[in-house]
């Protein structure tokens, strides 16, 4: 297994319902550490790491929605395949699918893109 060079890890409040949640939308446990509350997950090459909250990493008090301020981008290679996935299950969409145009050095890039939150609020970005 190779290990990205930045991983995310968000702190949960309920590990069961966030690892519920996470398999739900296709992502699978890579490992977890039960004693600590931990699981390591993936999509498409996409890592993420969850852990139940903890004094261990707390900078101050978290309060619904968690990671305000913050999205994470994850890209899918058939994002509209994956949309019409999670709207079978019925996964709430923060905004719904759709094309925007980035300007980048120049060059004007086309990406499909929709976020959900997690049962924490962290908002979640998915894109081709």
């Amino acid at each position: 297994m190779k290990f990205n060079r930045l991983i995310p890890e968000l702190s949960v409040s309920n590990i069961e319902i966030s690892k519920r949640f996470y398999l739900q939308i296709g992502f699978h446990i890579v490992y977890e550490r039960k004693e600590d509350k931990f699981a390591f997950l993936e999509l498409e090459g996409n890592q993420l790491m969850i852990e139940e909250i903890n004094d261990h990493w707390s900078t101050g008090v978290l309060e619904y929605p968690f990671g305000r301020g913050i999205n994470i981008s994850m890209t899918i290679d058939d994002i509209d395949s994956f949309y019409i996935e999670l709207q079978k299950k019925k996964i709430p969409f923060f905004k719904e699918l759709m094309t925007n145009d980035y300007e980048v050095n120049g060059t004007i890039y086309h990406d499909a893109e929709f976020l959900i939150q997690d049962p924490d609020g962290y908002l979640l970005r998915f894109n081709n």
